[in-house]
């Protein structure tokens, strides 16, 4: 099954059956977790008002199977409406999004300055390989280009990378819980630092989504800049934004995240 095909296998219930293929190590893919919560949420609070910002917290791993994701609406205003939802599995909470959408309104206030970075186009960098068995099993659903940063466990001087991601397959259009997926499908920016295989995984993650972000097809490259701001002690702070083929910014990321090594 295709990502977008999982996320609308989502009942009015919030009961999903995730299938085998889309793992990370000994946890379920953590876009597709967030896709999936945030789908059964959408479906309580409608389309129609645009989701502003998610906030997910990763409190044990998921696994392919059964899975119950419990929405509800904390509170509808005039403008803006506030929405949480429970992964289940097996009677364990496996993750908790919490999401705000909002309407547009008239503003005096308009800030647009965060343009692409200059990568080499997606044909010039280097193609992220799917080896089984090495690289998470999610991986062979998307197609990187690297072109900024060492790849991961590489011994690489700095903790920042960049580069090109779209689908497999994708669909001609777009969706939020298309894009959770494309921005989750990096590794954290602190991998290529590291000289051997170590696990890290998301902790926490906050994604903040700009007007028009589900703009064009969803057969575009996406670009992709995460920048490590703090590490140590187990643990580091990455701040990631996202530009579609226009250039204009999509999706601003922030994530703890947890490396054992």
């Amino acid at each position: 099954m295709t990502f977008h095909q999982i996320v609308e296998s989502v009942s009015a219930t919030g009961s999903v059956d995730v299938p085998a293929g889309w793992t990370q190590g000994r946890a379920l893919f953590g876009g597709l977790l967030a896709a999936l919560m945030y789908r059964a949420l959408e479906q309580k609070v409608g389309e129609a008002v645009p989701v502003r910002s998610i906030t997910v917290s990763f409190v044990a791993p998921a696994s392919a199977g059964a899975l119950q994701c419990d929405a509800e609406i904390l509170r509808q205003g005039k403008s803006v409406t506030q929405g949480m939802c429970r992964a289940v599995q097996d009677g364990q909470v496996v993750a908790v999004l919490l999401a705000s959408f909002g309407v547009a309104r008239d503003s005096q206030i308009h800030v647009d300055a965060c343009p692409a970075p200059s990568f080499k186009s997606p044909d010039e960098s280097f193609r992220l390989p799917y080896i089984a068995g090495v690289t998470p099993e999610f991986i062979q659903h998307y197609d990187f280009r690297w072109a900024h940063g060492g790849v991961p466990f590489s011994g690489a001087a700095k903790a920042d990378i960049g580069g090109w991601v779209r689908e497999q397959n994708a669909r001609d259009q777009v969706s939020v819980a298309d894009l959770l997926g494309l921005v989750d499908s990096w590794p954290p920016a602190v991998l290529p630092m590291l000289k051997a295989p170590a696990p890290g995984s998301s902790m926490t993650w906050t994604l903040e989504f700009m007007p028009g972000a589900t703009f064009g097809s969803g057969q575009q490259w996406w670009q992709y800049l995460a920048e490590t701001e703090w590490a140590a002690e187990g643990y580091a702070h990455t701040r990631a934004r996202v530009w579609d083929e226009r250039g204009k910014l999509v999706a601003i990321s922030r994530q703890t995240v947890t490396v054992f090594a």
